[in-house]
């Protein structure tokens, strides 16, 4: 009787080792699925939000589309239309448009 008490207690043992090892792995593939991929891409927007130049497409996050006519600290000004120009923050500034153009051909 007691060898068999103590053979569900060892049994119960492992189970939750198992447990441990089942809760670890899926906090690791929720990390490289999930977590990592999203901080590159917020690695990525603010490479490009930085290296922003006179002369490049971007679409805003309102989505409006224009080319930078200057840039000057944290806004942008925006030239939509022959003469119509519109000022930004760098942080309104979405993609460069011609990425996305190229990555949908």
């Amino acid at each position: 009787m007691y060898l068999f008490i103590l053979a569900q207690a060892a049994a119960g043992g492992s189970g939750i080792l198992g447990q441990v090892f089942l809760f670890g792995s899926i906090i690791l593939i929720m990390y490289f699925f999930m977590i990592r991929p999203q901080q590159k891409k917020q690695k990525e927007t603010k490479k490009f939000i930085e290296e922003i130049k006179k002369g490049d497409d971007v679409v805003t996050i309102g989505g409006i589309h224009g080319k930078v006519y200057s840039v000057d600290g944290d806004t942008v000004l925006l030239e939509l239309d022959k003469g119509l120009k519109v000022k930004v923050e760098k942080s309104a500034i979405s993609l460069d448009f011609s990425q996305k153009t190229s990555s949908t051909k």
